[in-house]
């Protein structure tokens, strides 16, 4: 198997155990509200905010430029969804998580001495992004109560079609990006380590959102 089929075979099981987690949970089913879901834009806006200028500065390298696509780049994105949803202040008033801290830090360590493993961080956010980003604009437009696109930034690829080719073109240049087993081993090592990483994140911002609702739940009983 190629690069693309290797990640997809082998983070398959981790990509659905994120799709249940409880905080994916609470958003797909419409019922995450503006501040902690503000909160996880917040931690996904640091994650991006460290992978993006790191896929820039490396995009001539052999192994990053083939799915080096600046279009795809979500960070100014999801600062105008921040503004539009929570305010100017976000950056200040909107905690950043410290399992996010630690994948940022771990985000500049493989910028500064293994650039080609920033693919597989790329392939974890912007495939999953794409794959999913029609449908949570809607969720997220409805349960907000956003009466316009404004603040669903984030998930705006453009049309389908526009969708299509960019996954298409994604996953073509993963073709071009390891050449040998050793090098597909080590991305798709990374890519596991990337779904921990965002597992880890995802915990911690479901105490946001669950805690809030377990509270509720145990009034209302008593």
């Amino acid at each position: 198997m190629n690069l693309a089929e290797c990640l997809k075979a082998q983070t398959r099981a981790l990509h659905t155990e994120l799709e249940r987690s409880a905080l994916m949970g609470s958003l797909l089913r419409g019922e995450m509200k503006r501040a902690p879901y503000c909160a996880l834009l917040r931690n996904l806006h640091a994650l991006y905010a460290a992978l993006e200028p790191a896929l820039e500065r490396h995009a001539e390298h052999p192994g990053v430029a083939p799915v080096f696509f600046a279009r795809l780049f979500r960070s100014q994105a999801l600062a105008d969804d921040l503004a539009v949803l929570h305010g100017p202040g976000w950056q200040h008033e909107i905690d950043t998580q410290p399992a996010a801290c630690r994948y940022v830090l771990h985000l500049r360590g493989l910028a500064a001495d293994r650039p080609e493993l920033l693919v597989a961080h790329a392939y974890v956010r912007y495939l999953g992004d794409l794959s999913g980003g029609q449908l949570l604009r809607r969720i997220v437009a409805s349960s907000l109560g956003l009466a316009d696109a404004r603040g669903t930034s984030f998930y705006d690829f453009g049309s389908r079609a526009d969708v299509a080719v960019h996954v298409q073109a994604f996953r073509a240049g993963l073709g071009r990006v390891a050449d040998d087993a050793a090098a597909v081993a080590a991305i798709v090592a990374e890519a596991t380590l990337s779904f921990q990483l965002h597992q880890q994140l995802f915990r911690a911002l479901a105490g946001e959102v669950c805690a809030p609702a377990a509270a509720a739940n145990a009034t209302a009983v008593s």
